[in-house]
């Protein structure tokens, strides 16, 4: 994605009036790589737990461990999850599906719908990141962020998983 498309991206998030909203009880799986980078880059290992996948706490507000002063503190070395945004992922025999979060849970739809070229960087991105997690994580834990329910959300692609 090119980096004028990811500032035009990075200041929807910001002008969101939920403010942080998708930080709030995220909990974004964690691949053995994403925890190295974000070890790499000052994030305690106290910001990550294993409650049937890696991922990272929430605070006893319920707001993600990374999150503060209203935004991820990690923007740029985020999470998988995290970079798709408003894209989520379930996986049905060998189809990965990818659903479009409603805009009353991510106001960016709106702006992802008015734009052609921003919805499909960010598609492609999300797809590209999705895949690279479920590539990464145990099997077993891809099993329990399976169970996930992710509401209020369209399918909006199917592509054919490779072996």
């Amino acid at each position: 994605m090119d980096e004028d498309l990811c500032q035009t991206l990075s200041r929807a998030c910001d002008d969101c009036h939920l403010a942080g909203g998708c930080c709030f009880e995220a909990r974004p799986p964690l691949s053995q790589k994403r925890i190295d980078i974000l070890m790499e880059n000052g994030v305690s290992a106290d910001a990550i737990e294993f409650v049937g996948y890696k991922r990272l706490r929430l605070r006893q507000d319920g707001f993600c461990v990374l999150f503060r002063d209203g935004k991820c503190s990690i923007h740029d070395i985020k999470p998988e999850t995290c970079v798709a945004g408003p894209f989520t992922f379930d996986i049905k025999g060998d189809m990965l599906q990818i659903f479009l979060k409603r805009e009353s849970i991510c106001p960016m739809v709106r702006f992802l719908r008015a734009n052609r070229k921003a919805y499909d960087a960010l598609f492609e991105t999300s797809v590209e990141k999705i895949m690279d997690l479920i590539r990464s994580v145990p099997e077993e834990e891809m099993a329990q962020i399976l169970q996930i329910d992710e509401p209020q959300t369209d399918l909006v692609a199917e592509i054919r998983l490779e072996d």
